[in-house]
């Protein structure tokens, strides 16, 4: 039996007015769809600063129809960076298209211009989109990949699952929310019970582009739709006054039932209202830990800060040198996990996959390989008290390190 876990590497915050906004629903007419969706997507965008925003059932199926609203398919190639979750580079395969993995610095797990322009290159022609990836909480140098991407004609998509309320300056000087879609055409976030806020479990795409959004919506729901501005066969939809016909809908395209539920909305619009609260207190723990650190260098170093951005901070991640501190990686973790503190490796490169490494067996991507070798996740989230003199699980990263 896994001993249990006091301190997890990321979990949700649920508070007493979440509960009551779920039960209110639960206690509502609509379960499904009705007023609370609406209420939550336009919050969202509000929050964001963005035109639109279409809440799904998760993060993945956000990146399933960003992929299909953008139009790929077999044929088309993607950049992706290895650096990240199975999803980003998964999605654009479930229509066909090829994935073009790029490297990542090894000391951010950020990819850089430079690693896209290298990953570009290397794809030839054909590059039909760039789905960017925000690592840990801190957003990639979204003005130069916009810049590039702008000039060959490229799309983005910002994987924004990590960075829910970052932010990042542009080339004027001004602060962008990550998610506004000022330098991309859609952003797709995850509400996962360890994100900065959740929905229990479910996902969220934003953009600026109205027919995007409008394909998102097609997509969400069976590709159906009830808009009589958009029906097509008016002889069934419409009586002879040219009132639509009240129970008619049409079907304009394949899509997928990625729904949210009801009851998910309301947990998130509930926790929508705390997030500033919430990255407050996972910066100040973040400090805090960067303060304990710095006794640890070289052996332990936090993930450096990037000047152009405001840090989201969805995960806490050191590097480790494990051979001068004389500890294997899986020794370390499991010490943690049998003292009750979680941890986690984010992330394998996904190019190393089995599935993956079938059409990319001699690539080499040097920085990803660095930044997984030393990486590690360690506890941060809004049920970790930071009031307290001493922070349970650093005590016992101290205990540990001075048996070494």
């Amino acid at each position: 039996m896994n001993p249990i876990i006091d301190t997890a590497y990321g979990r949700h915050c649920i508070e007493d007015d979440d509960i009551e906004s779920v039960v209110k629903v639960l206690k509502s007419d609509y379960l499904s769809g009705g007023p609370v969706l609406e209420e939550f997507e336009g919050e969202f965008a509000k929050k964001l600063g963005v035109r639109f925003a279409v809440a799904c059932s998760s993060g993945t199926a956000g990146l399933h129809m960003a992929s299909l609203a953008m139009g790929l398919k077999m044929g088309c190639k993607v950049v992706v960076p290895t650096m990240t979750f199975l999803a980003t580079a998964n999605a654009p395969r479930f229509t066909g298209a090829d994935v073009v993995f790029a490297d990542v610095d090894r000391e951010t797990g950020l990819m850089g211009p430079e690693h896209l322009e290298e990953a570009i290159n290397r794809a030839g022609d054909n590059v039909s989109a760039v789905f960017l990836v925000h690592m840990n909480g801190q957003a990639v140098d979204m003005r130069t990949i916009s810049d590039i991407c702008r000039r060959r004609g490229i799309k983005i998509v910002e994987d924004a699952c990590h960075a829910l309320g970052g932010e990042y300056l542009d080339e004027s000087g001004t602060w962008h929310k990550v998610g506004s879609c000022s330098h991309s055409d859609i952003a797709v976030f995850s509400l996962h019970p360890v994100k900065s806020i959740t929905m229990g479990e479910g996902g969220v795409v934003t953009t600026n582009d109205e027919k995007l959004y409008h394909a998102i919506r097609l997509l969400r729901n069976h590709g159906m739709t009830r808009d009589p501005h958009m029906f097509e066969d008016c002889e069934a939809a419409f009586d002879a006054h040219f009132t639509p016909n009240l129970w008619y809908y049409e079907m304009r395209d394949l899509g997928y039932n990625y729904r949210p539920s009801a009851i998910n909305c309301a947990l998130g619009l509930s926790q929508l209202k705390k997030l500033n609260r919430f990255i407050i207190h996972r910066s100040e723990l973040a400090n805090k830990y960067d303060k304990f650190f710095t006794s640890k260098a070289p052996l332990i170093r936090p993930i450096p800060r990037l000047n152009y951005c405001k840090h989201s901070w969805h995960l806490y991640v050191v590097h480790i040198n494990y051979d001068r501190l004389g500890i294997t990686r899986n020794d370390l973790t499991r010490r943690l996990q049998g003292k009750g503190v979680g941890s986690q490796v984010h992330y394998r490169p996904v190019h190393q996959q089995p599935y993956y490494r079938k059409k990319n067996d001699k690539l080499k991507l040097e920085g990803a390989s660095a930044y997984y070798q030393s990486c590690l996740s360690l506890p941060i989230s809004p049920v970790i008290p930071f009031d307290k003199k001493e922070i349970h699980w650093l005590c016992v990263i101290d205990e540990i390190l001075n048996e070494y």
